[in-house]
């Protein structure tokens, strides 16, 4: 039976190709992405060769048609290989650079093709200001690494290039934040008309799967830590993972990882298969990611006692990036309240 109608039916088990997929990538990451690396990338939240090395394996373009020069996979992929980002904490702009490619092949105009051709190889990387408000300054991911910004103006989408990338913005998930202005630079029409808002709304909801998918990445593997202490630290004789105020909230992390990854992974099979027909599933899993992580970084600082609070403990690397990348597409809580609106639209 095919596994995606699997997933439609609440059945998350992997297929081989899938479990093919994820396992390259978790490979990849355990070797080239330890934690000194994600140390040397900080503040600004980038490793020029680690991304060059995954830029070689065809990240960019791995989730475009084969008519873009594409390997069609599926979203289900893009999500596994955005977890195992998100576990080995990677210093890289993956996730939005992955939605600016599907967003220009999907555009498909000119421009929009040669700007393409940039960003699938790495010589151009560029930004979705994720905001539709063309006037308005703010604070957008990644910014500080791209002279280029796709932004939403009315009915157009615009490529808005500057001649010098922003200062980078000091935060806490250690990302390449900045300030940008989407009506500073010089600005040409990727495209017009109904579609240009479409688009820009589909790229922020792919933008919000992936990342919720890298937060329970980041949360399973925190948690992991958090457990492997457990083992080896002892207290009155015996390992204090053996202590019911240990090991049951640790317990309780990893029921919610287990429930927020398959909606994730259902988020995104009905995202590609099914559009419009579950549009709370992606609010829905960026809110509940955003949450666990916060929740299952924090349970897994608490078992490293007061050693989880210092710089120098690898869990605090975690519980930073848990908080920053949560806020990086906005407040969670505004996602709470689209879910709450489009249940009420459906029942009315």
């Amino acid at each position: 039976m095919d596994r995606f109608f699997e997933f439609r039916r609440n059945d998350f088990e992997l297929d081989e190709d899938q479990e093919a997929v994820q396992d390259a990538f978790r490979t990849f990451f355990s070797k080239e992405c330890p934690t000194s690396v994600v140390r040397a990338a900080e503040p600004l939240g980038y490793d020029k060769n680690l991304w060059s090395d995954l830029l070689g394996l065809g990240v960019t373009s791995m989730g475009l048609p084969s008519a873009a020069g594409g390997d069609s996979a599926s979203f289900v992929d893009l999500v596994l290989m955005a977890e195992e980002c998100g576990a080995a904490l990677a210093p890289v702009p993956l996730i939005s650079q992955v939605v600016v490619a599907r967003l220009l092949a999907a555009a498909g105009s000119p421009l929009a093709n040669e700007v393409l051709a940039g960003v699938v190889c790495g010589d151009r990387p560029v930004v979705v200001v994720p905001h539709a408000s063309y006037g308005q300054r703010q604070l957008v991911p990644d910014a500080a690494l791209a002279l280029d910004a796709i932004v939403l103006d009315g009915r157009s989408l615009l490529l808005v290039t500057r001649d010098a990338s922003p200062p980078a913005v000091r935060n806490q998930g250690h990302t390449p934040l900045a300030w940008l202005d989407p009506s500073a630079g010089t600005r040409q029409v990727l495209l017009d008309g109904p579609r240009a808002a479409e688009l820009h709304a589909r790229t922020i909801q792919e933008w919000k799967l992936l990342t919720a998918a890298a937060l329970v990445g980041l949360t399973n593997r925190a948690m992991f830590i958090a457990v492997e202490f457990a083992k080896t630290r002892y207290t009155l004789g015996v390992p204090i993972g053996t202590l019911q105020g240990v090991s049951f909230p640790l317990a309780d992390v990893a029921i919610n990882v287990g429930g927020t990854r398959n909606l994730v992974r259902k988020a995104a099979w009905m995202h590609e298969h099914e559009p419009g027909a579950r549009p709370d599933l992606i609010p829905m899993a960026f809110a509940t990611a955003a949450r666990i992580a916060a929740h299952g970084t924090a349970t897994a600082v608490h078992v490293h006692g007061g050693l989880g609070v210092t710089i120098e403990a690898d869990i605090s690397l975690y519980f930073r990036r848990a908080k920053g990348w949560a806020l990086l597409l906005g407040d969670p809580n505004d996602d709470y309240r689209a879910i709450g609106d489009l249940l009420a639209a459906a029942a009315i």
